[in-house]
């Protein structure tokens, strides 16, 4: 029957059955990987918003074309929620239907042996009786079916239930994955060792929530990093161990405690994480215009660019005249050859160097456009000066104003997750972990008896395949000859 002699219920019970088959099944989870590949290859809004930007001032064209297909937003498109979709419905058909035969089958009988045993494995006859054969077999854990001249027993039906258990668990890993992607938030906040973090949405560098999330859900934690300290080995440059003193509080008007937080020690609000996730410095500078009034005071966070915390930032100051900005490196212990140039060559404040360029002209601060906050667009400036600073020295630039190198202190990254469906993941991955070694390493075999005149004739069926079926069956017959 083709496709076009069905109707209504008809079409319906083929299309459910063409979705729930196991190999529609295999190929939906082949284009799941393979419609996930365009994630990692274009920035995504809900992690790299900044990237995303760029890429339309880069490819303004190309990028619209990109746009209208989702490749910005590739977890959050409908072709992915679809793919996504089909293989849950997919994999609850599969499973579902199995489990309930299972369900009414596992405690039923075994089935009696064929009435010819001729053909099956490591077939033999000797002497013995059915009763010792049943006392036997029921000894050594089989479950046994019994006519007045056959016996039929079965082993390892566990087998079996690994197998479900497997399949099964894979619905509550994707129902806890589900969960997590639409109740759930993740975000990143970078904070200066002496300032305090609000969990408010504009508190954060990066906010991605669950479309399900509501902003007013955010707990209304307090967070205060007193102190960072950060080992180093001395030979390796490697990090030993992280440790963040902090204060928090669960409400604003609450007091605030001490607790400590370490990479894999992280805070718990209820169901909401705070991890430690990266860290860096922000070095202090002043600056002031010509006439000596400060324009800008504060610590300015640098993003690293390698283990030795080499680091680059801008220094932004819109609100001298013309505006100024400064495209800076931090070195946190200043080296320098001919082929680097200046860099850290360990990521203590062993030496600390400031390394500036000075721009003049607009810092595009005023038209409302997102930008980066470590970076600056100087297409449209002009540099007027070059300089690196140690710790309390100062530079002149022009008749323009000065700056002045106050100190450096550190900062942390936090991530803050809330993530509802994780202990559904954790939990189907064990249990699909244990269903796959029960499916794997218990040998499911089945032992069949019949009586022949005066002799017992004996025949098995290892199911998987796996060995010990033969030694089974040579002692039963060893101890049935006794």
């Amino acid at each position: 029957m083709s496709t076009s002699d069905l109707r209504g219920v008809s079409l319906l019970r083929y299309l459910w059955r063409q979705l729930t088959s196991m190999r529609n099944a295999l190929i939906l989870l082949l284009l799941l990987g393979i419609a996930s590949i365009p994630g990692s290859l274009f920035p995504q809004r809900t992690a790299s918003p900044l990237k995303v930007r760029e890429y339309f001032e880069n490819n303004p064209n190309s990028a619209a074309w990109m746009d209208r297909l989702y490749l910005f937003d590739v977890y959050g498109s409908p072709w992915f929620s679809a793919i996504y979709i089909l293989l849950f419905i997919s994999l609850i058909g599969c499973v579902l239907p199995r489990t309930w035969h299972y369900a009414r089958e596992i405690a039923a009988k075994p089935v009696l042996p064929p009435s010819s045993l001729d053909g099956a494995e490591h077939y033999q006859t000797y002497e013995g009786t059915l009763d010792s054969a049943e006392g036997w077999l029921r000894a050594h854990r089989f479950r046994v079916t019994r006519t007045s001249d056959a016996i039929s027993a079965e082993k390892g039906y566990l087998r079996e239930t690994g197998n479900l258990l497997f399949h099964l668990s894979l619905i509550v890993v994707l129902v806890g994955i589900a969960s997590s992607s639409i109740f759930g938030m993740r975000g990143e906040a970078i904070i200066n060792v002496g300032e305090r973090f609000i969990n408010t949405p504009t508190s954060y560098d990066n906010l991605a929530t669950g479309r399900f999330f509501q902003l007013r859900n955010l707990p209304p934690f307090v967070i205060q990093a007193r102190n960072f300290v950060a080992q180093y080995d001395p030979e390796t440059r490697a990090p030993i161990d992280y440790t963040l003193d902090v204060k928090v509080s669960e409400s604003i008007d609450k007091p605030l405690t001490n607790r400590v937080v370490k990479v894999n020690d992280p805070l718990t609000f209820g169901s909401t994480r705070v991890y430690l996730q990266a860290n860096g410095y922000s070095p202090l500078v002043t600056v002031r215009d010509k006439s000596g009034v400060v324009k800008f005071e504060g610590a300015v966070p640098f993003l690293p660019q390698d283990s030795n915390l080499s680091s680059i930032g801008a220094i932004k100051v819109p609100d001298m005249q013309p505006q100024i900005g400064f495209v800076a490196s931090f070195l946190p212990t200043a080296a320098r050859d001919e082929i680097r140039g200046g860099f850290s060559s360990y990521p203590e404040l062993l030496d600390p160097q400031l390394l500036f360029s000075v721009w003049r002209g607009d810092l595009k601060m005023d038209k409302g456009i997102p930008q980066s906050v470590y970076r600056i667009d100087t297409s449209h400036m002009e540099r007027i000066g070059l300089k690196s600073l140690r710790i309390g020295e100062s530079y002149q630039f022009g008749e323009v104003g000065s700056i002045t190198f106050n100190g450096v202190i550190p900062w942390v990254n936090l991530q803050i997750v809330k993530d509802p469906g994780k202990q559904y993941a954790l939990m189907g991955s064990i249990l699909a972990i244990i269903g796959l070694m029960i499916s794997l390493f218990i040998r499911s075999r089945r032992i069949w008896l019949r009586k022949d005149g005066d002799r017992l004739v004996v025949a098995g069926l290892a199911l998987n395949r796996l060995p010990g079926l033969e030694e089974e069956i040579a002692e039963l017959v060893k101890v049935g000859k006794q």
